[in-house]
């Protein structure tokens, strides 16, 4: 029996990438404009949504142990169960055989199907019979213009500005998950930044699977960015994730000169091995990496940089590894997500090169660069002792209700004890800092 609240109850399960917490935000808005409900409570739904990602081995095991979970529950109660997102795209065949107990099958550009597709699901199992339907065609054209996200209330708010990539790096799914570049009109992108500052929201981050790739007419990212940051009640901008490509002097410019830019820039290098920048097809070499790195650092003095970085590409020797660690140790990240190669289906890797790499080499590699990192992280952050700093004020410390958190312009997180002071999440303040290790700073 469904539910017997007035409109079907809807679980949604995110995981992956901001894009992916974006998009379930769109979803929720779609879905609600349709008379459905959602709930916190998996246990209550009528719907439970699991919005996935494809990116890496890790989270294909998540949702594959949440699926076997699934089945059992689907045993003793009707419960209709949607996977939506890259992995339903990339990976629709098997999970359309082998997965029977799925419903739906919605890709990231069929979302505005999704509302019909639940309604006939649920009509079906009302009437003792199962219907699946599945959303799963690439699109040219949809940016999901017009619909306002339905966002929990916070501080930072997503904007999603371009869907899609074409760059084709040979070990990402992207370009055949979520289809090929195009970009939102930036009068559709502002007139959200103005709804989310309406509602609270200080800070704005830009989403795009290249996002300084975005061009709309006579608009480039510099002009987007710098628009958006003009909106009153914002008091900071951000943007991920970025391809070294894509820095034109205006660009930075516009980081280095507007004040509610922030200085903050994600750098994907991947690997250091210009052959194993070849084979990923990345279109750069490890001396223009270093030579943007060196551009970027003189037009915007005080930049934090983060980057990726992979390992155990395919063929990837010890040279390879080697070339890597001695670019982050000559350009001093602030921090970096350092992962093991997964090789994924459907891409030009899969297609073209033996994942050859030994799964005990990359784990050791992954844990080399770590400890790296952490020390380069450890003396850069330690480099704000005695300083004050600006933060954003976000939300209780992890670690003790006792404690704020938030950010600084750079990204980079501060703990502090609240004592007796004013807390209100999304407000400047400064603070002295006194301590730091690797991953947070202290302040008072």
């Amino acid at each position: 029996m469904i539910n017997s609240s007035p409109s079907p109850l809807v679980h949604i399960e995110t995981f992956g990438c901001q894009m992916n917490e974006s998009d379930s935000e769109l979803v929720r808005a779609l879905l609600k404009g349709e008379g459905f409900s959602f709930t916190q409570d998996r246990e209550r739904a009528d719907v439970l949504l699991l919005n996935t990602c494809a990116i890496r081995e890790n989270a294909h095991q998540k949702i594959y142990a949440q699926l076997a979970e699934l089945t059992e529950w689907k045993k003793q109660r009707p419960l209709v169960i949607g996977v939506l997102g890259c992995m339903a795209q990339n990976l629709k065949g098997e999970l359309a055989e082998q997965e029977p107990l799925i419903d739906i099958l919605v890709g990231p550009d069929g979302y505005r199907r999704l509302p019909t597709l639940l309604a006939h699901a649920l009509a079906a199992q009302e009437q003792g019979f199962a219907q699946r339907g599945f959303a799963l065609d690439l699109s040219e054209y949809e940016t999901y213009e017009g619909i306002l996200p339905d966002r929990d209330q916070g501080v930072n708010a997503w904007i999603t500005v371009m869907r899609g990539c074409d760059n084709f790096c040979s070990f990402c799914v992207v370009p055949y998950t979520r289809g090929r570049e195009r970009s939102r009109p930036p009068e559709s992108v502002l007139t959200e930044a103005r709804d989310v500052a309406a509602r609270g929201f200080t800070q704005i981050t830009l989403l795009g699977q290249n996002v300084n790739s975005y061009r709309y007419g006579d608009w480039d990212f510099a002009r987007l960015i710098s628009a958006v940051a003009d909106t009153p009640g914002i008091h900071r901008v951000r943007f991920t994730s970025p391809h070294p490509k894509d820095f034109p002097p205006a660009l930075l410019q516009a980081i280095a000169t507007h004040p509610k830019i922030c200085k903050h820039i994600h750098l994907p290098l991947q690997s250091g091995s210009d052959r194993i920048l070849e084979l990923m097809g990345r279109t750069y070499s490890s001396a223009d990496y270093l030579a943007l790195v060196d551009r970027i650092r003189s037009t915007i003095p005080n930049v934090t940089l983060t980057t990726d970085i992979i390992c155990g590409f395919c063929s990837e020797s010890d040279d390879d590894f080697w070339e890597t660690q001695r670019v982050m140790e000559q350009v001093q990240f602030e921090s970096a997500y350092i992962f093991k190669y997964s090789e994924r289906k459907h891409t030009i890797a899969a297609r073209k090169y033996r994942d050859d790499v030994p799964e005990q080499t990359k784990g050791a590699r992954v844990a080399t660069l770590v400890e790296i990192q952490r020390g380069i992280s450890r003396e850069r952050n330690r480099r704000y002792i005695g300083k004050q700093v600006e933060i954003l004020v976000e939300r209780d410390a992890t670690k003790s209700p006792t404690q704020g958190m938030g950010r600084t312009d750079g990204n980079l997180t501060v703990v502090w004890e609240k004592g007796s002071e004013p807390f209100t999440p999304g407000t400047l303040i400064t603070k002295y800092i006194f301590d730091a290790s690797a991953a947070t700073l202290y302040g008072k």
